[in-house]
């Protein structure tokens, strides 16, 4: 009898030892069964795709394969003489560019001053020509009277003769005056035409000029490509994947190396489309890295994705929809991605693109303080 209660107390003891002990673990890790938790988390960065703008033969390449590099520092030199050669091309094509500019130029003012120079000697052969009409008027009415005269004997032949000869002469004199008026008047035209055409060649003045704008482009254009022979990191980040050496051929627009940006970190983790519903923008959540199950870090909900690959109505083989089988007593809920932007980084925690872990989300937490005191992920849940 005595041996049967001590067995049955000491099961009784072993249970209630059992049950505390589940009791403190499911107090301890309630948070992970009370709120959106998922173990498929992942590491993510910006990935920039290091592409040369110019083409040419790597000349300089002072950095190694996962090195860490800061913004401005040289990854690879292309050789630059190709392009210095142009550019110096280009820098005399603009001193030319000038030059004419500015021989146009003096050949404005040297066509505007002939147009004033005929336009003047127009103005004073008209006057000669209306002068020498009225003296041709004159003479005219002269050479009239002494015409009625002569029968009456009021007037000599030698008189009329005369006064003959001077309506001659007024009208020689009036024809040369128009002639050289018509001679002037068509020296203006011919001015007026070369001053149009050095105009018309010089273009505006000034920055405005098309031909300077132009050859000033070329420059540009060609210290931007000498510019270009120098490829610089463009953020703080790892070099991935070089593959260069020296003495080979870089391709414009064509990738050479990856270069991970240290300040993009964030990680994506993948929730079950059930759990969206108590996931919020600005919400606390937590991630325990694969790497260092021990140093949880500390984050916030970024944004929820809003599409995901859909397979089943997809385009198959002589453009039918391709579905997949599905058993209806089997529904596999789909992943959706939480972007979650990471606090402060414990010590010695290094984030790896593609890396994984697990991510839990405290629901209606968004104006809450990062609260202290909640554990890593267990590590029977890894």
């Amino acid at each position: 009898m005595i041996t049967t209660l001590s067995v049955r107390n000491r099961n009784l003891a072993i249970t209630a030892i059992v049950l505390v002990l589940v009791g403190l673990v499911v107090a301890r890790y309630w948070d992970y069964l009370a709120n959106p938790w998922t173990r498929n988390g992942q590491v993510m960065a910006q990935v920039i795709q290091i592409t040369p703008r110019v083409s040419g033969t790597i000349v300089e390449l002072p950095i190694i394969d996962n090195q860490f590099v800061k913004a401005g520092d040289l990854l690879f030199q292309i050789d630059p003489r190709t392009f210095q050669s142009d550019l110096d091309h280009r820098r005399a094509e603009l001193d030319e560019t000038i030059d004419e500019i500015a021989a146009l130029a003096a050949q404005i003012d040297a066509s505007a001053a002939v147009v004033t120079r005929t336009e003047e000697e127009i103005a004073w052969y008209k006057q000669q020509v209306i002068g020498k009409e009225a003296r041709l008027k004159d003479y005219e009415a002269q050479f009239k009277r002494y015409t009625k005269l002569l029968p009456q004997g009021a007037a000599s032949q030698e008189r009329l003769d005369r006064a003959e000869a001077d309506v001659t002469d007024a009208e020689a004199r009036l024809e040369a005056a128009m002639a050289e008026l018509r001679q002037s008047e068509a020296s203006n035209l011919e001015a007026i035409a070369d001053l149009a055409k050095a105009r018309a060649e010089h273009g505006a003045y000034g920055e405005a000029n098309a031909r300077l704008r132009r050859a000033k482009a070329a420059v540009h254009h060609a210290e931007l490509e000498l510019e270009f022979t120098s490829v610089v990191a463009p953020v703080d980040g790892y070099v991935t994947n070089l593959n260069l050496r020296l003495g080979d051929h870089a391709t414009a627009k064509k990738p050479v190396l990856a270069l991970v940006d240290v300040n993009s970190y964030w990680v994506y983790g993948f929730f079950k489309e059930s759990y969206l519903g108590d996931i919020s923008k600005g919400d606390l959540a937590l991630v325990t890295l694969m790497r260092f199950p021990d140093q949880p870090i500390w984050g916030r909900v970024i944004s929820k994705g809003w599409g995901v690959y859909q397979e089943d109505g997809s385009t198959a083989q002589e453009l039918l929809p391709k579905i997949h089988a599905t058993y209806e007593w089997i529904r596999l809920a789909q992943r959706v991605p939480v972007r979650v932007e990471l606090g402060k980084l414990p010590e010695d925690v290094e984030l790896v693109v593609g890396t994984t872990g697990s991510v839990l989300v405290m629901a209606d937490s968004a104006e809450d303080p990062t609260p202290e005191g909640v554990p890593p992920v267990p590590w029977m849940l890894h």
